[in-house]
């Protein structure tokens, strides 16, 4: 007989047996999913996309994103052309901090709600991209423009987003600069602080397309992968020397032609506006600021190696400085920063090391308590509002002042036998050398290849001993200072020159030069750190709008500005200015032989030409510093 425990251990078997098996997924079922949310239910962060609604009916792609739990935040918003879902997405993860970019995790972690949204055009949002599109009038017959998108983004978002206090700011860097400054254009009343970062302000005087005329080559590539919509990104030229390959193709409208992006909209603009015409002067976001009041607090950011918007922040703070009476309006920040560089870790840039992570502190330190008091319901007190913050490099220190420049313009003069010194020479003389078209100095060592971005980034502030002593460079130098000599605002170059063609270029540098010894840092031994660098295309030596031949053999006087800088030359160093008639392939060579546009320039065109640099008497060429007592 069986035993109750054996029977009932044999029920229990059979009714398992007996249970119906659980349904099994078909070997043929289809494997593609429709959506899957990387935000799983333990992520610490809440992130929407929503279709926001402008007035004319297109709807521009938004990200929002908060820490959960986030109650009365104030909204940090950024208007890109750069892909607002990739920017919200940086890694995959449950931590809001890995997914938003490394500039952010400060703000996301004390309650900002962040916004990322794509131009209309571009990406998720509707509607038609133009690069730079023009404020509503004169070249834009249209109802919208970015100042209105940014109102209608505003207004939507404090309306929508239930966990806001109301409060928003507007910031980025480079085209989300450019962004940032057109909503100050007409501000909606919610937006209570700005924070324009590198941002593009006027584009033929010293930004991305020109600088002082002369046109930035790197300017085809961005515009390729802006606007393909199918076969975007690099320009298909293969990976040589782009020195060689840009030489070999002739003018930069030859070289767009020959690949096609004579096509592109945004590169036709280019060609057809070699000028500065009403189409680049309408466009000038410092002019536009200039003509209205400033409403919006505003705290403008640029690197003081920034390559490739070093204009536009100190443009727009000396267009609106003088309206702010109180000191409380309009700020400027000068890092040590290459293009953008103040979103990342700030320790070094190329062989430049700094004192601890200068983004961080100026994101913590200074940007945070900014917004915090525009924008918080309950602001730390006791907040004031520097006129400018800038980083003295040579000595690595942070310093304030009511405004900006902090320095008194102070002329070095260059000299016989190649000289520099703070009096004017007395006797007059001149220096030349031999520019040839087909042998361009290059602005890096060779071989150069632009799309590699460390190079890029980083070649303001490289060693010029790779060019020093070729015989179509000028170079003066001071003896070693015995004593530290402190700049903090805008070099300007005042020079006389001449040339046997009827057109030229005149390229002038401003260096730091190191002791050849230096045991502590073998790196920094002799080294030749470029302390601001620009160009000046001579046709436009009479009015940017007016372009004309030179005349042979006339002296001219160029004056322009390099870029703002706080730098302390120390003891034992010197001061170096090099002057030479190209800086290629960054920029476009010019012919020498004047011609109605250069982007039309034939091969006959490009010529030597013997460049003459004056000194002393009525020619007195200098570099004025502005010195801080």
């Amino acid at each position: 007989m069986l035993r109750a425990a054996q029977i009932s251990t044999a029920a229990l078997m059979i009714a398992a047996l007996a249970a119906p098996i659980a349904a099994q997924t078909d070997p043929m079922t289809p494997d593609k999913v429709d959506v899957y949310d990387p935000a799983r239910p333990q992520a610490d962060y809440v992130r929407k996309e929503v279709m926001i609604p402008m007035r004319d009916g297109v709807k521009l792609f938004t990200v929002i994103v908060m820490r959960k739990g986030t109650r009365h935040g104030p909204i940090l918003l950024t208007r890109t052309p750069y892909d607002a879902g990739k920017a919200t997405s940086r890694n995959r993860s449950q931590k809001i901090e890995e997914i938003l970019p490394v500039m952010d995790a400060d703000f996301v972690n004390d309650g900002y709600i962040r916004v990322y949204q794509d131009v209309r055009g571009l990406h998720g949002s509707e509607g038609d991209y133009v690069m730079t599109r023009p404020l509503r009038g004169p070249l834009n017959k249209t109802d919208v423009d970015n100042s209105t998108d940014a109102y209608d983004t505003i207004d939507w978002l404090v309306k929508n987003v239930p966990e806001t206090n109301g409060k928003v700011a507007i910031t980025g860097s480079s085209y989300p600069g450019f962004t940032s400054l057109m909503a100050l254009i007409d501000p909606h009343p919610a937006l209570k602080a700005a924070v324009p970062q590198s941002p593009m302000v006027d584009g033929w005087m010293g930004d991305d397309w020109f600088h002082n005329g002369a046109f930035r080559n790197f300017g085809f590539g961005y515009s390729l992968s802006q606007t393909a919509k199918k076969g975007g990104g690099a320009i298909p030229m293969g990976n040589g020397d782009e020195y060689t390959t840009m030489l070999n193709a002739g003018s930069a409208g030859d070289f767009a032609r020959a690949y096609g992006l004579d096509a592109f909209p945004s590169v036709r603009k280019l060609l057809e506006h070699p000028a500065y015409d009403a189409y680049w002067q309408e466009q000038a976001v410092d002019k536009l600021l200039a003509k209205r009041t400033l409403t919006v607090p505003t705290m403008l950011v640029v690197g003081q190696w920034d390559q490739e918007d070093s204009y536009g922040a100190p443009a727009v703070y000396k267009a609106l400085e003088p309206q702010d009476k109180k000191n409380d309006m309009v700020s400027l920040v000068i890092g040590p920063w290459r293009h953008s560089g103040v979103n990342y870790e700030g320790r070094s840039l190329g062989d430049l090391q700094f004192e601890g992570d200068t983004g961080r502190q100026f994101r913590v330190g200074t940007m945070k308590p900014f917004l915090d008091h525009y924008l918080k319901d309950n602001p730390p007190a006791g907040y004031s509002m520097p006129g400018s913050l800038t980083y003295a490099t040579g000595i690595d220190k942070w310093e304030t002042r009511a405004k900006w420049p902090g320095g008194t313009p102070t002329p070095l003069y260059l000299g016989a036998s190649y000289s520099l010194s703070w009096a004017k020479p007395a006797t007059a003389g001149s220096d030349s050398y031999v520019s040839d078209p087909a042998k361009p100095v290059p602005y890096l060592p060779r071989p150069i290849h632009q799309d590699q971005n460390e190079a890029w980034r980083t070649w303001l502030v490289k060693d010029q001993r790779f060019v020093d002593g070729r015989p179509d460079v000028l170079t003066y130098v001071t003896p070693v200072l015995d004593k530290e000599v402190h700049i903090a605002g805008q070099p300007m170059v005042d020079l006389f020159a001449a040339t046997s063609g009827t057109d030229s270029d005149w390229v002038v540098k401003l260096i730091d030069v190191y002791p050849e010894e230096n045991t502590a840092n073998p790196v920094m031994a002799g080294y030749e750190l470029p302390i601001g660098i620009d160009i000046f295309r001579g046709r436009y030596a009479h009015g940017f709008d007016k372009p004309q031949a030179l005349t042979p053999g006339k002296a001219e006087n160029y004056k322009f500005g390099l870029p703002n800088v706080n730098h302390v030359f120390k003891p034992g160093h010197r001061i170096m200015v090099q002057i030479q008639s190209s800086l290629f392939p960054v920029y476009d060579r010019n012919p020498q032989t004047y011609v109605p546009s250069i982007f039309d320039a034939k091969p006959g065109d490009y010529k030597p030409a013997t460049q003459s640099v004056q000194y002393g008497a009525a020619g007195a060429s200098a570099i004025w510093l502005p010195i801080v007592k």
